[in-house]
């Protein structure tokens, strides 16, 4: 029978339950497990798709097509798998499925209720997942924080679950914080009043994550325990760390996997942990450092670029290296006069992507800035765009060329709305989303890169780079070195008079992982090292 884990949170939102998850997985599958992962977010929208990435972070595109949560990223990460749409869902998308089938008369006149209709849809798709995956254990993850209004009914179904399996085939997990006081003292007061509140929905927590900032004492443990319930050796230390790639080993060290295996009733299998520990120990022992510039209209939010931030990461990793990250507001290069100063020390520039005019003319500083210096460049999505309008105002010589997404009126849009995206009336779901072929030409920076002929990857944009221009743009030296299988859309864009410049309409880091960084990031930071040597070298011989 598949085995259930479900996680929840307490005190404070952003408490790292996807974190927690996706490390529990990591452990899980290391012991010879299979895992499947799911998300649950109480809002009321139908999924990420039109959500403001400074509210609620990036949004994370599966391969079949899903704009779904970022904490979908953190578990193909660190599992090493990838998820489908199943793996996450709304408030919004329960009530508008129960909405449907009230309609088509399929609850045959019932009155419909939040229990039983509510709750026996969200149950059913968390058992739809552990039916299709077939997954050992399937791991659920509840959004938000035990309190919120929101919550309530997807407690009650999964208190229900554990009913209908039976309570040996289920944990629940609640991941709260231990708050440091001013003095250092550690107080378990909200912890308590967290888990209170859970037992109050009729769930009993079996495994407790404390958040800290500091090492718990005894008497901690020994105190919620008695008052909540919970055996002391299933109180965890969760503490805030640098390295998020090193939770799991944390977890592993105080046996939390064990914990959950004996609690499951599984087998207690040795772990096999040596290649995510010798990954863990590149990041923290890197042979060299590559400085990268990310030019983007979203970086005050920490998690607007997150897939890219660990993209580049990993891309370190793969040279044994640490890429430490400069975050630039592209609005702030609008009309900036001394570059020189804003990118001084970077060793390779990154734009990537988004919507709208606001900052794109600052994208398209900083591209002429890396083209011009030699400075290798990724553009992703956007990215790539900007560098095609870059490209044709200063290399071809078409005057405020421009997307048609920026510029309806301009006289050269080199970047257009795709065919089948004019006239449409909805937003959400509707872009071209999800994975797609490219057939790539050999002898180019991707080619070489990649290293096969065809490559899947996913995409997530309206606008493409316009026919009209392939054989101008071609002509001056711009190298379209991937194309969909019949040729009509442009995939990647490269440089030719140029070191390391190549941009993707899709977006490769969705496809990153910690144990298999993505070709384009990988080349992307040796060419920056290659290009801080050069710079090195030029120092040293310089009168």
């Amino acid at each position: 029978m598949t085995k259930y884990i479900f996680v929840t949170g307490g005190v404070v939102s952003g408490i790292g339950k996807g974190i927690t998850t996706a490390s529990l997985g990591r452990l899980l599958i290391n012991r010879g497990f299979n895992v499947m992962v799911t998300k649950i977010d109480p809002y009321l929208n139908s999924d990420a798709g039109t959500m403001n990435p400074f509210q609620h972070g990036e949004v994370f595109v599966t391969r079949d097509g899903a704009e779904t949560d970022l904490d979908l990223g953190n578990y193909e990460r660190f599992l090493g798998i990838d998820l489908s749409r199943d793996s996450n869902f709304t408030t919004g998308s329960v009530y508008s499925e129960v909405f449907s089938k009230e309609r088509r008369g399929e609850y045959l006149g019932q009155t419909i209720q939040l229990i039983p209709h509510i709750t026996d849809e969200i149950k059913e798709r968390i058992y739809q997942i552990g039916r299709d995956s077939g997954a050992d254990i399937v791991i659920t993850e509840i959004g938000g924080t035990i309190g919120d209004f929101e919550t309530p009914p997807f407690v009650e179904a999964i208190r229900q679950m554990a009913v209908e399996v039976g309570r040996e085939n289920t944990l629940f997990m609640h991941v709260s914080l231990i708050y440091a006081s001013p003095g250092g003292e550690n107080k378990s007061k909200p912890t308590q009043h967290s888990i209170r509140k859970l037992q109050e929905l009729g769930i009993q927590p079996d495994l407790l994550i404390c958040r800290t900032s500091q090492p718990m004492d005894e008497g901690i443990s020994k105190k919620i325990s008695l008052l909540c319930g919970i055996g002391e050796e299933y109180i965890v230390e969760g503490r805030d760390t640098d390295l998020v790639e090193e939770i799991p080993l944390n977890f592993e060290h105080q046996g939390m996997a064990h914990l959950v295996v004996k609690r499951l009733g599984l087998e207690d299998r040795p772990p096999t942990t040596s290649v995510w520990a010798d990954m863990v120990h590149k990041l923290k022992n890197p042979k060299s450092q590559a400085r990268i510039a990310i030019v983007g209209k979203y970086v005050k939010g920490s998690d607007t670029y997150l897939s890219v931030k660990e993209a580049v990461k990993h891309g370190g990793i793969a040279n044994e290296s640490v890429a430490e990250i400069r975050w630039i507001d592209s609005e702030t290069l609008i009309g900036e006069e001394d570059l020189e100063e804003q990118f001084e020390g970077i060793d390779g520039v990154l734009v990537p992507g988004g919507f709208g005019v606001r900052g794109i003319e600052g994208m398209i500083v900083a591209i002429r800035y890396a083209r011009e210096n030699r400075i290798p460049f990724l553009g992703l999505c956007l990215g790539m765009q900007c560098m095609v309008i870059e490209f044709a105002r200063h290399a071809v010589g078409l005057k405020n060329a421009n997307s048609s997404e920026f510029d309806e009126q301009t006289r050269y849009p080199v970047i257009d709305l795709m065919p089948d995206q004019r006239n449409l009336s909805d937003l959400g779901g509707t872009m071209r989303l999800g994975l797609y072929p490219c057939v790539l030409k050999e002898d180019t920076k991707s080619g070489t890169a990649y290293q096969q002929p065809i490559i899947l990857e996913r995409h997530r944009h309206r606008y493409e780079f316009n026919n009209r221009f392939r054989d101008q743009l071609e002509s001056e030296g711009l190298c379209l070195s991937g194309l969909s299988p019949d040729e009509s859309l442009v995939e990647i864009a490269e440089v030719l008079d140029h070191p390391w410049m190549v941009g993707s309409q899709f977006h490769p880091e969705f496809q990153s992982k910690p144990l298999s960084p993505h070709p384009l990031f990988r080349d992307f930071i040796e060419a920056a090292l290659h290009y801080q040597q050069e710079r090195k070298t030029l120092g040293s011989i310089a009168p």
